[in-house]
Parts: C-alpha cells; structure tokens; sequence
C-alpha cells in the first residue's frame, strides 16, 4: 500500500509540473460549456443540470480514454523499462497510473462543475459530491483499459483508435442531447454501453434524485465496469510486462 501511494505522489509531481496538460485535458468540455450551454439552456432540450453531468462524462472519455498515450511515451523514452527493475509490482504499477489520473479527472471536474454553477447550474452539494465519486470509479475501469491497449497495439494506431472509438461512445451516452430525443434503434444500442447508464445516473444526482432507478443501475453498471476494466488492464499489463 505505501509503495502505491508513493508511486501516486510520483507521478502526480510529474503531471503538475506540467499545467498546461492537467488544462488542456478539460478545454474542450468547457468550451461546449460556455458555447453550446446557452443554446442547450434555452432550446427547451434541457437545462444545465442536464448538460454539465453529460459534459463531466465526456470529460472523463477525453482523459481516461486517451491516458495509455502516457504509457506510449514512457516505453518511448524508456522510462517504463526503468520502473520494471524496481521491486514495485506490475499491478501496483498500473493502480499506481490509473489512480493519479482519477486525482486529475477529479481537478478538471470541479473546475467544470464551478464554471457551471456560475452559469446557472443549481445542482445540491451531495448530489455533484456523489456524482464525481460515481465518475471515478467510471474511469478507473477506462483508464485500466487505455493502458492495457496501449500496451497490446501498435503505438502508431493507439492515438487514432482511441479516438475513433470516444466519440460514437459519447453520443451514444447522451451526453450531449437526452437518448430519450433518439430514434429507438439507437436508444437500444446506446443502452449496450456503460455510460449511457453514467449519464443518467449522474442527472438524477444532480437533480437530487438519490434513490431513483437511474441511480442504481448507474451504480452497479460502473462499478462493474471498474472491476473488469481493472481485471482486464492488470492481466495484459502484466502479461506485456512479464
């Protein structure tokens, strides 16, 4: 346990000594924020307590979803290959990764949340506390999982696949618009992803729904996420660093 907590503290030095990646990770949510928000609020869609949950779990598909490119330069660089002499497990290796990039998930979301309050958004405090704990867990298990491909693919291909595969993920969440508004083909495939589930979740928390529906399935569909992301991304990350 000290070794991972050490190794968080480790790599947390190294990403805030860059800012400007911690900012950038968050640019694009926050400009759909302040240019798409006033739209969104006044198009009768929904209002800011629909958008920022759907804006939070974008934010975390943009940064947990592309996390394994820190993994691409690290094997580039050879500082992964130095990090697998040390005594330090292959699994605390990877929690030690996906942990630190949940801490800086969690400074790009509140800076969000912040921004969205001053534009209207009147979420209660216990809902947004329980909605960034739910996302967590979410990327916990996406993190895991960006790592593992970014062991097992060709370091040219990750970038351009990982990113392929976030954008159909993050419509079909209904992040941007409700699944309701959606034809039902498309509200039946978006329901075979976890974060359809998440979004909804994370609304009704802000709508201080605590013990709906959404809640729970949102609940069990991340937390099973978590564990087979985790399960998944250990196996072939030990299995790439045998």
């Amino acid at each position: 346990m000290n070794a991972l907590f050490t190794l968080v503290g480790y790599y947390l030095r190294g990403a805030f000594k860059s800012r400007f990646a911690v900012v950038f990770g968050a640019v694009q949510p926050m400009l759909y924020l302040l240019l798409f928000g006033p739209l969104f609020d006044h198009s009768g869609v929904g209002s800011w307590d629909t958008l920022v949950p759907g804006l939070l779990i974008q934010l975390g598909l943009m940064s947990s979803g592309l996390v394994g490119f820190g993994i691409v330069l690290d094997q580039r660089f050879g500082v992964l290959e130095r990090l697998r002499v040390t005594p330090v497990s292959r699994v605390t290796l990877l929690l030690g990764r996906v942990l630190k990039d949940g801490v800086i998930l969690l400074v790009q979301a509140i800076a969000l949340i912040a921004a969205g309050y001053a534009l209207g958004l009147r979420a209660p405090l216990a809902g947004v506390l329980l909605g960034l704990l739910l996302m967590t867990v979410l990327s916990v298990g996406l993190g895991a999982l960006s790592y593992a491909a970014a062991l097992t693919v060709r370091q040219e291909l990750f970038a351009p696949l990982v990113s392929t595969l976030v954008i159909p993920l993050m419509l079909l969440s209904g992040a941007l618009l409700p699944m309701s508004l959606a034809p039902a083909w498309l509200d039946v495939v978006s329901r075979l992803t976890p974060f359809r589930y998440a979004v909804e979740a994370l609304r009704a928390l802000f709508a201080g729904s605590y013990a709906s529906t959404a809640v729970l399935w949102g609940v069990v569909v991340s937390l099973a996420f978590a564990v087979v992301g985790v399960a998944v991304g250990t196996r072939l990350f030990q299995k790439e660093n045998a």
